[in-house]
């Protein structure tokens, strides 16, 4: 097996040739990615210690959306800006653990990228020891702000914009997926080498599927469409969408995209009528729109209701969004659904 992996393409490998044959990153972009994907070794390492790491269980702590911060998610985040302050690859980073951005101290060099992260997505999840990981997502610095001090309006670039984007997933294997604008590759760690290994070179989402995800304990707040279209999903062979569905929920979105990726679905995570819930639940900057970069790059589509994601200019930076992705017959159907109101 490990004869096998050092034969297999690695993640520095992979970048080089995205770097020198189809010139997808720089130089720059690539060392930041390798530098991301170590860290992501190091938050995997500490979340696979648990109990015996000490790192389990809540700080009596918030952050800026007012949730309570998990031991690992404070962790996570200082892996994160330690790795990547010193390497010159970059002006600047935000976290959603973080009220604001955190700049490249003056005594290192500075680079002309900005790193967006969620540290540890999932975290509600940590303590009973489900799937859970790390998401980031890659911007470069506007031209304008090259020249100055670098403001949170700096970050604020609709996704279309990323330059690359992954995340990492702690679960029976350790997974590195990531695009830089050319597909979806995904690496698997090799903890006996310590290298990712190139695994799937080219992820695609099937088109159609009959698998959808969504918090069905939220369905008095949803909006009509949504309604509509589960109870349609739900109304199986007799129903107007003429197939049984089965329904998966496992309430982190990085292990729920991941299967969307691997076998196809649609998640949801919609807009309701909760005065906590009006605007959507997700972060556009820190989980929408690195996800939907990687899902359209994998054939699917991502919308948050009838809008691409994609494109939605954002106001700040800790901005939420209602979230609908995956296979792209579907979420179309549910784009659909929104149309007709």
């Amino acid at each position: 097996l490990t004869s096998e992996s050092v034969l297999k393409k690695n993640l520095t490998q992979y970048l080089v040739e995205q770097q020198r044959q189809k010139k997808t990153v720089t130089a720059d972009v690539r060392l930041l990615l390798e530098t991301v994907a170590r860290a992501c070794k190091a938050i995997g390492h500490a979340v696979s210690k648990g109990a015996l790491g000490g790192v389990l269980g809540s700080l009596d702590s918030e952050n800026v959306q007012g949730e309570v911060q998990k031991k690992l998610d404070v962790l996570s985040n200082e892996i994160l800006l330690e790795a990547n302050e010193w390497g010159g690859n970059l002006a600047a980073m935000a976290s959603e653990e973080m009220d604001t951005l955190h700049r490249i101290p003056d005594y290192y060099p500075k680079g002309e990228n900005l790193l967006l992260f969620d540290p540890l997505d999932g975290s509600s999840n940590i303590d009973v020891n489900v799937s859970i990981g790390t998401i980031f997502s890659v911007l470069s610095v506007p031209p304008e702000a090259r020249d100055r001090v670098i403001e949170e309006q700096d970050f604020l670039q609709p996704g279309v914009r990323q330059v690359a984007a992954g995340y990492a997933i702690y679960g029976p294997q350790t997974m590195l997926v990531l695009t830089v604008g050319d597909g979806v590759a995904a690496f698997t760690l090799d903890k006996e080498m310590g290298s990712w290994v190139l695994t799937t070179e080219r992820i695609t989402i099937p088109e159609d599927t009959s698998e959808f995800a969504i918090n069905m304990s939220n369905m008095r707040h949803w909006e009509a469409p949504v309604k509509r279209y589960i109870d349609d999903c739900l109304a199986g062979p007799e129903g107007p969408l003429g197939k049984n569905y089965n329904m998966r929920w496992i309430a982190s979105m990085v292990a729920d995209v991941h299967r969307i990726l691997t076998r196809g679905g649609i998640f949801m995570y919609p807009r309701d009528a909760r005065a906590s819930g009006r605007k959507g639940k997700l972060r556009l900057m820190y989980e929408a729109n690195p996800m939907s970069f990687l899902v359209e790059q994998a054939g699917g589509m991502s919308i948050d209701g009838t809008q691409r994601i994609l494109d939605v200019q954002p106001t700040e930076l800790h901005q939420r969004i209602g979230v609908i992705l995956g296979s792209r017959n579907e979420v179309e159907r549910v784009r659909q659904y929104h149309e007709q109101g």
